[in-house]
């Protein structure tokens, strides 16, 4: 072998053996396009030579889908998220920078289809004040992330608050507590570090009264409410009231590291709930005394994930897990009183799994304190 070839070759062997570039992080899959064209030298005894190229262009990126992607359960379409492709109000115009805490009041309070346009990226809103929907402005109000927003109350303040009773709201029937306005739809978005400590009636992240609520495909991250009280709660979200008794959907959605004297997750008096395909993890009520409250204690204490009082109402989990919550009283998983006993509960292809009760819960129902019309009805489900 000539000097020149064993060059040529070695040059080649160095070239296959070396390391790659360091690729950029990206928060999706990149989009990769390859070249490949041919060219011929000008001799007619040299060989074609093949030059590749490969371009990567930064895709949209995307946040995991909340809920649990395992659950099967049908979805209602009067559960199923709302039409945004022709909004009402936009926020931001296509920079981080846009999408400020005034302009998130300030579209809640307008009403309608409210989406984001805060560029490619997840951006985090933080709060500097509580988005109030009004009673007197539009029926529907959809609050859409895109699945790329995040508006956190910075463990200071709640997100969100509808109260069809409240008249700095506009007071738009004689009846507040049953009419069908508002009707808020919150849909591909996160709302994290809520805070109503100090609040009456809980709702760390939101509190809604009257109306319609339902949730899609959002997270609930690290939110809380006060700690003390028999029956103040809802880290979550805490909800009074709906429309005709008609439920509260909580579709594909997860609600995780929330504290709250009750309810963890979710807390309400006299309302249904309908959970489907969501995850309730590490949730936990942190009262004590439980409720009515013991002699020489504040209160609370129960329902980890979820706590529902009153009287005539119904939760049905399905498709859902609820793992690793707890409560210092009743119900580390769910604490359900029906007072007039007609209220019922309905566990469907889910899975409730260590959810400590460190008070009482029901035997053979790890995890719940149920009272109601009749034992809960658990379909092909694990409880433990």
């Amino acid at each position: 072998m000539s000097r020149g070839v064993l060059v040529v070759v070695l040059l080649l062997l160095t070239g296959c053996t070396s390391s790659p570039p360091a690729a950029e992080p990206f928060t999706s899959a990149p989009a990769t396009t390859t070249t490949t064209s041919t060219t011929t030298a000008p001799t007619t005894t040299s060989a074609p030579v093949t030059t590749t190229t490969t371009t990567t262009s930064r895709t949209r990126a995307t946040a995991p889908p909340a809920g649990n992607p395992g659950g099967g359960a049908p979805v209602p379409p009067e559960a199923a998220a709302v039409d945004t492709s022709r909004p009402t109000r936009v926020i931001g115009d296509g920079t981080s920078a846009s999408c400020t805490s005034q302009a998130v009041v300030a579209a809640v309070a307008g009403g309608g289809i409210i989406t984001f346009d805060c560029g490619p990226d997840p951006v985090t809103v933080t709060m500097t004040s509580t988005a109030r929907v009004r009673n007197d402005a539009a029926p529907e109000v959809v609050l859409d992330g895109g699945g790329l927003v995040t508006l956190s109350g910075a463990g200071q303040r709640r997100v969100l608050y509808q109260n069809t009773c409240d008249a700095a709201l506009g007071i738009t029937t004689s009846h507040c507590q049953d009419q069908d306005h508002p009707r808020l739809t919150i849909q591909n978005i996160t709302l994290a570090d809520g805070d109503s400590t100090g609040e009456e009636e809980g709702g760390g992240a939101v509190f809604v009264r009257g109306g319609r609520l339902k949730v899609v495909n959002s997270a609930f991250l690290r939110n809380r409410c006060g700690p003390d009280g028999p029956d103040l709660g809802g880290a979550g979200m805490r909800v009074l009231s709906q429309s005709a008794n008609k439920p509260v959907f909580v579709v594909g959605s997860t609600f995780e590291g929330g504290t709250c004297a009750n309810g963890g997750a979710l807390s309400s008096i006299g309302v249904s709930w309908v959970v489907l395909n969501s995850l309730l993890r590490n949730n936990s009520a942190i009262g004590r005394g439980a409720n009515p409250a013991r002699a020489g204690t504040p209160g609370g204490g129960s329902g980890g994930a979820i706590y529902a009082d009153g009287n005539a109402f119904t939760i049905r989990i399905a498709g859902s897990v609820v793992e690793d919550n707890k409560a210092n009283e009743g119900g580390g998983a769910v604490f359900f009183v029906s007072n007039d006993r007609t209220g019922t509960m309905a566990v469907e292809s889910s899975t409730l799994r260590r959810n400590p009760s460190a008070g009482f819960e029901t035997p053979g129902y790890k995890g719940i304190f149920f009272l109601g019309a009749a034992d809960p009805a658990v379909t092909a489900s694990t409880i433990q």
